[in-house]
């Protein structure tokens, strides 16, 4: 018997062994999970971790889905001119240089940047981020680098919808067979489209061959997607500013900038740049009426855009912008789509942006803008006042206090930073630019989701209270005396 048992010894010490082992590797791969410091730790002095609440985790997808997209980028050259030019320079497009006057300046990072390059300057951005962790499980939201702009662009003239749609397909099987979106049906999962929300609801627009499905599918459906301009359909379509030509790599570079623009001497009341646009739907149609009142007036620049293919009158940066600097308010009319990307050029400039549509700002970009009172960074003037009453641009302009028009143009050159995004390839060191508030939205967007509540971009101006931001124009309208009755 005590032979037997001497026999038994062996095999129980090994199972010991084995057993000590396997504890071992548990606790260390759980706590290192918990902690989520092993390989991206931020802590204070104190042991606080700087990043608790703010970990990303990044899909390493498939190259299929972001670099091969874009491999073929002179494929699309004869609908989007030089992509190729686009792309480089992680997305930022060339260096620009003004040798006339110093408008632009390539070293303080001005760049020929392409209104619809977001996709490359956000993924850029994303692999600088300071909580990235490889750890999902501590992840408070997970970032797809799907290329969803570009593959728009690729499959859009020629082909038919089940070429659009297959990428956006491929895509969706992908992340759902993943252990990370079954822990919350890909409701912490964002991406960046960058184009308008119309352009990934093909199902929902007047045209049934424009642009993918991609926000009508069941993944799309579930992640928060961040667009230039949101459909306004309760949906997940969350806009964030256009990309502008300017893309500080320093503090300094934003500050010296705000310096510039601040202290520039302004020679025009109000300029308009950009195209007339007669095709767009009525309720948007008061771009001619803007145009037509800045020609008629001395007080009015225009840089003039023709729609021929290689017009290149305004998309040359040194002309925008110079034009920009030496106007105190630029007309910000709705074009194809409500939104425009020389609203934020021209915010960059210093100018007072003024809009006619809410849809133009006040209802998309609430991250980046003023929520409670719009007329601090803006005019608002209605639409239809200028399309069915004949209302005076210029006279409305004129008729705001001097005074608070500095302060309106402190306010636009303190947003600024909000409305730009910082060159990837460095890092901002207190400045916040529109990655870290689009970030800050998604991670704010995901905590509520998490704790039950129902999130969405917002619905359409058609649902809000009647005159909400008709009232607020009246604010900066001269008043008119009461006649008395004869």
């Amino acid at each position: 018997m005590e032979k037997a048992a001497a026999n038994a010894l062996p095999p129980l010490r090994f199972l010991a062994v084995l057993a000590v082992t396997a504890w071992t590797f548990f606790l260390y791969f759980h706590f290192s999970v918990i902690s989520g410091t092993v390989e991206v730790g931020h802590g204070d002095d104190d042991g606080a971790d700087a990043c608790r609440g703010r970990y990303i985790y990044m899909h390493d997808l498939p190259s299929r889905f972001n670099t091969d997209i874009i491999r073929n980028c002179r494929k699309t050259e004869d609908h989007w001119g030089d992509m190729c030019g686009a792309l480089s320079n992680a997305g930022l497009g060339r260096p620009l240089a003004d040798r006339t006057d110093g408008v632009l300046k390539s070293e303080a990072g001005w760049y020929a940047t392409h209104q619809f390059a977001l996709d490359a300057i956000f993924h850029n951005r994303m692999k600088q981020y300071e909580c990235l962790t490889n750890h999902s499980a501590v992840a408070a939201a997970v970032f797809v680098p799907f290329y969803a702009g570009f593959d728009f662009v690729r499959y859009h003239w020629g082909y038919d919808n089940a070429a659009r749609d297959a990428a956006s397909v491929d895509l969706t099987k992908w992340l759902m067979a993943r252990p990370e979106w079954r822990r919350m049906g890909g409701r912490d999962h964002f991406l960046v489209a960058g184009r308008t929300g119309w352009d990934f609801r093909r199902s929902n627009n007047v045209n049934p061959d424009w642009g993918t499905d991609l926000l009508v599918m069941p993944a799309g459906r579930n992640m928060s997607v961040l667009v230039l301009e949101s459909a306004m359909l309760h949906g997940n379509d969350y806009p964030v500013p256009y990309p502008t030509y300017f893309h500080p790599r320093s503090d300094a570079d934003v500050l010296r900038w705000q310096d510039r623009v601040r202290g520039q001497h302004r020679t025009w009341l109000m300029a308009f740049v950009g195209a007339p646009r007669p095709d767009v739907p009525i309720n948007i149609r008061v771009r001619d009426h803007v145009i037509a009142q800045c020609k008629a007036s001395s007080a009015c620049t225009m840089l003039g855009c023709a729609r021929a293919t290689g017009s290149t009158q305004c998309h040359t940066p040194g002309n925008i912008m110079r034009l920009f600097q030496k106007t105190t308010f630029c007309l910000q009319p709705p074009g194809d789509t409500c939104t425009r990307r020389s609203a934020f050029d021209s915010m960059v400039a210093g100018c007072i942006p003024v809009f006619f549509h809410p849809g133009s700002a006040y209802k998309q970009y609430r991250w980046h803008l003023a929520v409670d009172d719009h007329l601090r960074y803006s005019v608002y003037i209605p639409d239809a006042d200028v399309r069915e009453r004949n209302v005076s641009i210029e006279a409305v302009l004129r008729a705001i206090p001097p005074a608070a028009v500095e302060r309106m143009r402190e306010e636009v050159i303190r947003l600024i930073p909000r409305v730009l995004y910082a060159d990837p390839r460095s890092k901002l060191e207190t400045v916040k630019d529109a990655v870290d508030v689009a970030v800050e939205g998604v991670l704010d967007t995901v905590a509520r989701i998490r704790n039950g509540e129902y999130v969405d971009s917002g619905g359409p101006v058609t649902e809000d209270p009647p005159n909400l931001f008709a009232s607020t124009e009246s604010r900066l309208r001269p008043v008119r005396p009461v006649q008395a009755d004869q």
